[in-house]
């Protein structure tokens, strides 16, 4: 595990994949009007980057998927007047409110199979993840979005055999 197979970095505001409603009609939506563009984002960047790969196959093999989610700060946290854009030395430093952090995986890891870099999410192996606010550290973006890693992870089932 040197390198991942695949890099992406995708601006959008990342949409949680959580419960679906029923509509007076008894058809089933979203609850998280985010869902649906977040996908796109993540979907569009995926095909982007794989447009240059002519010998991309959708992985099958056990894979580690490592994101980190960039979340915009609540205009809470900023001073108001002339200490107007300054953080308050109340705000929290990790987002510990919604969008849960298992919602965002799940709505990502869609978002790659129906791109082709899965061939599904039942590959999906390992999971390392994070969600941060804007500019507070390692992979985090100037912006909404998300860095994402995808690593083959070796199956020794299949290295032990001749």
């Amino acid at each position: 595990m040197t390198t991942p197979a695949l890099t992406l970095t995708v601006y959008g505001t990342p949409g949680p994949q959580g419960s679906k409603n029923r509509n007076a009609a008894g058809a089933l939506y979203e609850s998280s009007a985010a869902v649906k563009p977040w996908r796109e984002a993540v979907k569009s960047a995926a095909l982007d980057a794989l447009h240059h790969d002519d010998g991309w196959a959708a992985l099958a093999c056990p894979v580690l998927l490592d994101v980190t989610f960039t979340l915009r700060r609540p205009k809470h946290h900023y001073g108001t007047g002339r200490n107007a854009g300054q953080l308050k030395p109340s705000a929290p430093y990790f987002p510990t409110g919604k969008p849960d952090l298992d919602k965002l995986v799940r709505s990502t890891q869609d978002a790659l199979k129906d791109a082709g870099v899965l061939a599904d999410d039942s590959c999906v192996t390992d999971v390392r993840t994070g969600k941060r606010f804007v500019l507070t550290g390692e992979d985090t973006l100037r912006t909404p979005g998300a860095v994402i890693r995808v690593w083959r992870l070796n199956d020794p089932c299949k290295e032990s055999t001749p």
